[in-house]
């Protein structure tokens, strides 16, 4: 079974097109003829051996990947999704060796998949579930009320885009980082305020809001330097593992889409809002399977705006 994936840790020239036994089929799992899988920052540490630092990985070759999407290909036992063999379906992957979404065929949890939105390609699709369902557990761990400031880092990034288009269709009023080049961007996206990303984006934040914002969606991963936003006793949350520095009260949560990776319900919610119109799918470029090495090498650069995907 193809696959893209690592035999050693490294740079982008490391993945390549590695050979890996297709899995076996359990008990309220479903299979995937994966199309599309989207490439996403997280999954370069994959790749780079960072990750493993923390979680010792068992197996080679290792494959990266958290986004796909497809053909249902076959259901196993004590399966009811409401989904036939032959649907077309998204899903979100919590890498384990070779079981990272950057293969042709894939077994996941049957609640870790959804349909793909009416009028998307699968290319558009796989974009979603990762950041989709991180941003939606974003919003649920903060718990804002409509009418609340939420300030969002990283607007123009998957994470912060879907939060932007989510907090407003919840009625919260968005204040989101931009560079100039991508105002426009963040600004469709529906943030009501927008000010220049760096550095000091917290101070400019609180130009805008003196009393401080409500809740911090940090999607740019600034961690302590964008606390000084947020209100005493407001709630922040972030996206790699930073708990605050425990100081005015604040409420930080951080996220993990593996907490939502068989959340179903909340998956083909956002497959409803993207029918409606509320979030946005964004592909900047496609790759064939056998050229991810150029997709990694692209997306480190940075300047990607939108989902470089794989296509197999």
């Amino acid at each position: 079974m193809r696959a893209v994936g690592v035999t050693e840790f490294g740079g982008p020239e490391a993945l390549h097109l590695v050979d890996v036994p297709a899995e076996p089929l359990g008990p309220g799992q479903v299979r995937l003829r994966v199309t599309a899988a989207t490439v996403n920052p997280t999954d370069t540490y994959s790749r780079n051996g960072t990750y493993a630092q923390r979680d010792p990985v068992k197996e080679f070759p290792y494959v990266p990947g958290m986004d796909v999407a497809g053909e249902l290909a076959e259901v196993g036992p004590d399966v009811e999704i409401g989904i036939e063999v032959g649907e077309r379906v998204m899903g979100v992957v919590v890498p384990t060796g070779a079981h990272g979404g950057y293969r042709e065929d894939l077994v996941l949890p049957a609640r870790s998949i959804a349909r793909v939105p009416a009028g998307a390609s699968d290319a558009a699709a796989s974009t979603l579930p990762m950041n989709g369902l991180t941003a939606r557990l974003a919003l649920d761990r903060m718990a804002l009320q409509p009418g609340q400031v939420l300030a969002v880092t990283g607007a123009a990034g998957a994470f912060g885009g879907y939060v932007v288009q989510l907090a407003k269709a919840e009625g919260l009023t968005v204040v989101a980082d931009a560079s100039e080049a991508d105002e426009e961007l963040v600004r469709g996206l529906g943030a009501d305020v927008v000010v220049r990303r760096g550095d000091d984006v917290a101070a400019r934040i609180r130009e805008q809001f003196p009393d401080g914002v409500d809740g911090l969606a940090d999607g740019s991963v600034q961690d302590a330097a964008v606390l000084p936003a947020v209100r005493d006793g407001g709630a922040v949350t972030t996206v790699r593992g930073y708990r605050g520095d425990g100081q005015r009260g604040l409420q930080v949560h951080p996220v993990l889409v593996r907490e939502y990776s068989e959340e179903a319900g909340a998956l083909d919610r956002l497959r409803e809002q993207v029918e409606k119109g509320v979030l946005t799918l964004r592909v900047a470029r496609t790759f064939p399977a056998a050229d991810a090495a150029e997709a990694h090498r692209l997306l480190e650069a940075g300047g990607v705006r939108g989902r470089l995907v794989l296509l197999f």
